[in-house]
């Protein structure tokens, strides 16, 4: 199996989301793994597109039987990955993204250490409650809170294998397609995907 299964956090507001879905628009060979999650959606939001809508009751139920490669409570909503839809595409050769804190890339690891993990972190603080004050969806008090959990999630940025601060977002879009690319690129990928083009070089 040569596909690979990407981590990748950030704080809120860092524009983790939107480096992802430009990545995954230019690249065919990567998708993102669609969370279970207790929350209400959002204006715009699709069910089975952006997350899986379920009921704290479903959630729990799936917890007992297994069925997540991770699960956590972020602010009052409870997230998790399916364990049997990320197996299957990686089997399939296909690379996975999952977007998810530093909480849930501990446990993922413990399940596939050979897992990457990539942090985004904004330029500044400033910045960082710029965007969020500029979503124009939260009170001050929710603003705030992000900002604290901001924090908190930033301080485990070294528990990851690459680091890409997105301020101009169409460089932060090139560094991290060049991580995807730098991986593919690897000797044993290599290697099976053209043996028989280095065998017939060598013959």
């Amino acid at each position: 199996m040569f596909a690979t299964l990407y981590i990748i956090a950030a704080p809120s507001g860092a524009g983790k989301t939107s480096l992802v879905k430009a990545l995954v628009g230019r690249d065919n060979r990567v998708m993102v793994s669609v969370s279970h999650t207790t929350r209400a959606p959002r204006e715009g939001e699709v069910d089975g597109g952006d997350y899986n809508f379920t009921t704290p009751e479903t959630f729990r139920q799936m917890v007992e039987a297994g069925q997540f490669l991770e699960h956590a409570q972020v602010f009052d909503n409870f997230y998790g990955t399916s364990r049997e839809w990320v197996e299957q595409r990686l089997a399939e050769g296909t690379d996975v993204i999952l977007e998810i804190d530093w909480q849930g890339a501990r446990l993922v690891r413990e399940a596939f250490a050979e897992a990457v993990g990539i942090f985004i972190l904004p330029p500044s603080r400033q910045a960082l409650e710029a965007r969020l004050r500029g979503r124009g969806q939260d009170s001050k008090e929710i603003i705030a809170r992000r900002m604290r959990d901001a924090i908190s999630e930033i301080s485990h940025y070294d528990e990851f294998d690459y680091l890409i601060v997105n301020d101009d977002f169409d460089t932060a879009l090139g560094e991290l397609a060049s991580v995807i690319l730098a991986r593919r690129q690897r000797l044993e990928v290599q290697k099976s995907v053209h043996q028989a083009m280095i065998t017939d070089l060598l013959a």
